[in-house]
């Protein structure tokens, strides 16, 4: 994963993404231009409880979106200041709706004590072995995160394999 650091303060609950405001090896296809959203800016969108689509992603232009990559999101004023940027940013660039998301205050990704159910399907549909709780108490918040955004059955499952092999887990 690519890392851009800043600061850090009071952590909300689910976790923190830390220094992880890159993108994954998996997304590097569309990383240069960030023509798709990367899967730590996807984290913030759920974090700040908003649902962004493509074409509201691609207006906002590329200087934009990689200042939302970088930008924490990690504490209770971070999250508040990412969300009204957003808000902003989106509003100046785009005649879409932002569409409201809710937000989770106990999302699968956060549990180490069992492997998501949709994870654990995911691997199995690919022919590969689930990944232990040992595993998936290891991965980084942003990791488990991403490997269960795969797993959903509505999303292309291109990358969960590349997923799991870039996370060590084959």
């Amino acid at each position: 994963m690519i890392n851009v650091a800043e600061d850090a303060g009071m952590i909300v609950l689910g976790g923190e993404l830390g220094d992880e405001r890159g993108v994954f090896d998996f997304e590097s296809d569309f990383a240069a231009d960030l023509r798709c959203i990367p899967m730590v800016v996807r984290f913030k969108l759920d974090r700040v409880g908003i649902k962004l689509s493509l074409r509201q992603w691609s207006k906002i232009g590329a200087t934009n979106r990689r200042a939302l990559l970088a930008r924490r999101c990690d504490t209770r004023h971070e999250i508040e200041a990412y969300r009204q940027e957003l808000v902003e940013l989106v509003t100046a660039c785009s005649k879409d709706a932002i569409i409201p998301l809710p937000t989770d205050p106990a999302p699968a990704w956060s549990e180490l004590s069992e492997v998501p159910t949709a994870v654990t399907q995911q691997a199995l549909k690919s022919e590969t072995a689930p990944p232990t709780l040992q595993e998936w108490s290891r991965l980084s918040t942003i990791q488990r995160f991403a490997l269960l955004k795969l797993s959903r059955s509505n999303h292309d499952n291109d990358n969960f394999l590349p997923a799991l092999r870039e996370f060590g887990l084959r």
